[in-house]
């Protein structure tokens, strides 16, 4: 059933973009964006007080929040998603480069396409002069064993690179090594965001919760107040089988389960967040992979123009386009 949305255009508000991990599934969410900023009048980043990203979610949010154009964003996807998931002669060249070093359970890709894909995006941008503040990224460290959300708020967190921050959120397991990075004069091996949160939309709501508080905000908004798009990067269909879940142990499920796990939490954040927000302010925007493959790392040409059909499918027609249109209209009337 398509909803409808009743938009108050009076009051305040304080406007939060979440942006969820998901590989090369991010262009979903790419296309997305660039439908949205093809309904406002000024760049993307003007619209939103804070931004939060997970994974292929945080290079969008900071790629949003530096003012890149999301066409741009679109085109990096579609044309280097190649380099950073390479194709299996190159994987396979790659893991025989690396056997005597990380030996037979190295993870599947080196990282270096990646790195050298956000380089060429970010270059020598540090964390602290993006133009939306608060904006989020999260990793987990494995060697504290913690969550760890970067905010580009924090004195702490203003000099460090972007590109880095990245990469480091991206970090999935299996698929690529951590990213051992420097905060304070100490290294810190963080992996993919998605391991604590591949929806941020819970981490995003609680830290404007936060600035929002009397004692933080001398005019704070309420939480009713806030509105919250929330994109996704597409759902599974694949099912595993009751067999398989039983049979399966620590070689089948190694794959496997970080899509499940990543696509799990980003479930309840979704119910987390439907609950808490107004229902006419929040946009949640997700859609099934009927017809694409839903592994994060299958940039191949016939997956990449998959993964655009459907995305303009769901946005085009249909509960996307209303939930665009509500949302492109309240953040009109609400722009700053």
């Amino acid at each position: 059933m398509t909803r409808t949305w009743s938009i108050s255009m009076a009051g305040q508000q304080y406007r939060i973009l979440s942006l969820d991990g998901g590989g090369i599934r991010g262009l979903i969410t790419a296309l997305w964006l660039k439908r949205l900023q093809q309904k406002l009048e000024k760049p993307l980043h003007t619209y939103f007080d804070l931004i939060a990203g997970t994974s292929t979610g945080a290079i969008l949010a900071c790629g949003i929040s530096k003012g890149i154009d999301v066409d741009r964003i679109v085109e990096l996807y579609v044309e280097r998603g190649r380099e950073v998931f390479p194709s299996l002669p190159s994987q396979l060249w790659s893991r025989a480069t690396r056997l005597f070093s990380d030996g037979t359970s190295a993870p599947k890709y080196d990282g270096k396409g990646l790195e050298k894909v956000l380089k060429d995006i970010f270059r020598t941008t540090v964390f602290g002069s993006l133009k939306i503040k608060p904006t989020l990224i999260t990793t987990y460290d494995v060697l504290g064993r913690e969550a760890v959300v970067f905010k580009n708020d924090r004195p702490e967190y203003h000099s460090l690179r972007v590109w880095e921050l990245c990469k480091a959120s991206a970090a999935a397991p299996s698929y690529f090594p951590s990213h051992v990075l420097q905060v304070n004069g100490i290294d810190i091996p963080l992996i993919d965001g998605g391991v604590v949160a591949n929806n941020p939309t819970a981490c995003a709501i609680a830290e404007g919760m936060k600035l929002n508080s009397p004692r933080n905000n001398p005019d704070p908004c309420e939480l009713n107040d806030f509105v919250v798009a929330s994109f996704g990067t597409g759902e599974s269909t694949r099912s595993i089988s009751i067999g398989e879940s039983q049979e399966w142990g620590a070689a089948e499920w190694a794959l496997p389960v970080v899509d499940v796990l990543f696509d799990g939490s980003a479930d309840s954040v979704d119910y987390i967040s439907s609950q808490l927000i107004d229902p006419d302010k929040y946009f949640r925007f997700q859609t099934r992979l009927e017809d694409a493959y839903d592994d994060m790392d299958n940039a191949s040409h016939t997956n990449v123009n998959a993964l655009m059909r459907i995305a303009s499918q769901y946005i085009d027609h249909g509960e996307g386009k209303t939930r665009l249109n509500a949302l492109s209209a309240l953040l009109s009337s609400t722009a700053k």
